[in-house]
């Protein structure tokens, strides 16, 4: 099963970068190249422990839907989440805050499991373990730009 590991240095605080990573709102914004939207479940705010949401987007030429569940929270230092629904056969994303003296470090561990057996390992290894890496990335990035500016006020302020 691939599993992808990626390490983000944040210079904001934990707490702040905990809630975004968990913003319905923030995660739209960050995928917005792929047309991603809320459809049903918790469709704005703040994901909470047991809630779900279901995300419609367009991938690789494709509209997908994948429901979602937070499955494990602990503010601000973890929290995971688990498809119940979609095109993997299993796909669960752990979310890890540590803080250091200027910030956080931010720690995503993504396992999936492809459709389609054989088929579906030749196609994670050929494009598919990339294509979600750079997809983190791009998020990742979009948190880390609210979270050390002032724009994360426009999502955490008021909620």
């Amino acid at each position: 099963m691939p599993t992808i590991h990626l390490t983000t240095f944040i210079a904001a605080p934990p707490e702040r970068v905990f809630d975004l990573s968990r913003s319905i709102d923030l995660h739209k914004k960050s995928l917005a190249h792929t047309r991603e939207e809320a459809i049903a479940g918790t469709v704005s705010g703040l994901l909470e422990l047991n809630e779900s949401v279901t995300w419609k987007a367009k991938h690789l030429g494709k509209t997908r839907f994948l429901k979602s569940k937070l499955t494990e929270f602990e503010k601000p230092g973890r929290f995971i989440d688990e498809m119940q629904k979609g095109d993997f056969r299993k796909l669960r994303h752990e979310h890890h805050f540590k803080q250091v003296d200027n910030g956080t470090i931010m720690i995503d561990i993504i396992e999936f499991e492809s459709p389609y057996k054989v088929i579906g390992r030749f196609l994670n290894r050929l494009f598919l373990t990339s294509y979600i890496k750079k997809m983190l990335e791009k998020r990742n990035s979009i948190i880390k730009e609210y979270a050390e500016t002032e724009k994360w006020k426009q999502l955490l302020l008021n909620k």
